[in-house]
């Protein structure tokens, strides 16, 4: 095991490597200094000094990859490449084109976003799951036939829907809790009440589409109909069989998401004013804030990469037939 998670920690430098070369492409070569200090100042008449000016201030005057005018370790040291890319290997996310620290803000955010994004994944397993094993026992009947239509239909609806009109019918029209906000502590149930109905109420038509297809394909096995055939009722096989094999597929789609519980929803943080991860990188992206953007597709791609090693890992303890050479 230790020698697996060093063989994939290794396999992931070049994806990290790769990642964040990409960004510093496209942040500092295509589109250049210049260009993001005439986006941050929003002037249309903007002189050039006022460009420099803001470039100094947060080391961007410097060169790219090369600095030939300084000496020794200086020449790789003093470059916007080393002090604004680099660091990200470390997590020193250094700071914000508005001078704030982002690790501090990403430290502070980060608990917003798991408070809303722990319980939508936790209740929207069981909704899903537990839906999809009563479409399964059902299947062939007409409570099956309508139980899909409806998911499609689900499926069919945008998110922005069930956000503006959750927000609308809990919100304002029933009062049951604040259309948007936040709070600390045990105040911000009230706040996240909404906020993780609506991400379940959303997320089911795909979620139990995609769980009753799995369950489909092992209810039609052989161990499965052997174990009718000894007279095992249809719940007992359908619990202790079906649900336990499906295992692998389930924890390949759980797992790869928890990392990006931190991050959280860009869109549902947003609309409900939740001072997480999420909308830090929308309002980042409102205020053309570079460092912060560039901070956040890193943090991304590190928390991607890490879940699926814990993916592979966490076959092994769903299937023991499964090991780690």
């Amino acid at each position: 095991m230790t020698a697996y998670l060093i063989r994939r920690a290794l396999y992931a430098l070049p994806l990290l490597l790769g990642v964040n070369v990409l960004t510093f492409v496209l942040f500092f070569v295509v589109n250049s200094p210049d260009d993001m200090a005439r986006m941050h100042l929003g002037q249309k008449h903007v002189t050039q000094e006022a460009i420099d000016l803001w470039k100094h201030e947060r080391g961007y005057d410097l060169p790219k990859l090369w600095n030939a005018g300084a000496e020794g370790t200086a020449k790789l040291t003093e470059t916007i490449f080393f002090q604004k890319s680099v660091g990200l290997f470390l997590f020193r996310f250094g700071r914000s084109d508005s001078g704030r620290d982002i690790g501090a803000d990403i430290a502070q955010r980060a608990w917003p976003s798991l408070a809303f994004a722990v319980p939508a994944l936790i209740f929207g397993l069981l909704v899903h799951i537990t839906l999809a094993v009563g479409l399964v026992f059902f299947r062939l009947t007409y409570l099956e036939f309508w139980g899909v239509a409806l998911c499609v239909v689900l499926l069919s609806i945008s998110s922005l829907f069930y956000i503006i009109g959750g927000q609308y019918l809990m919100g304002k029209l029933l009062l049951l809790v604040p259309i948007s906000g936040y709070d600390g502590g045990w105040n911000a149930v009230k706040f996240l009440i909404l906020p993780v109905i609506i991400s379940v109420v959303a997320g089911t038509g795909s979620g139990v589409r995609w769980y009753r297809t799995l369950f489909l394909e092992e209810v039609e096995r052989d161990y499965v109909r052997t174990a009718r055939a000894k007279g095992l009722s249809e719940t007992r096989a359908l619990f202790t069989h079906v649900l336990r094999n499906a295992l692998i597929p389930i924890l390949t789609g759980v797992v790869v998401i928890l990392p990006s519980l931190f991050i959280g929803s860009l869109i549902t943080e947003s609309f409900f004013a939740i001072p997480g991860l999420g909308s830090y990188t929308i309002d980042a992206i409102a205020q053309q804030d570079f460092a912060i953007v560039r901070a956040m597709v890193f943090l991304g791609s590190a928390l991607y990469i890490l879940g699926l090693v814990l993916t592979d890992i966490s076959y092994t303890l769903a299937d023991p037939r499964v090991r780690l050479n």
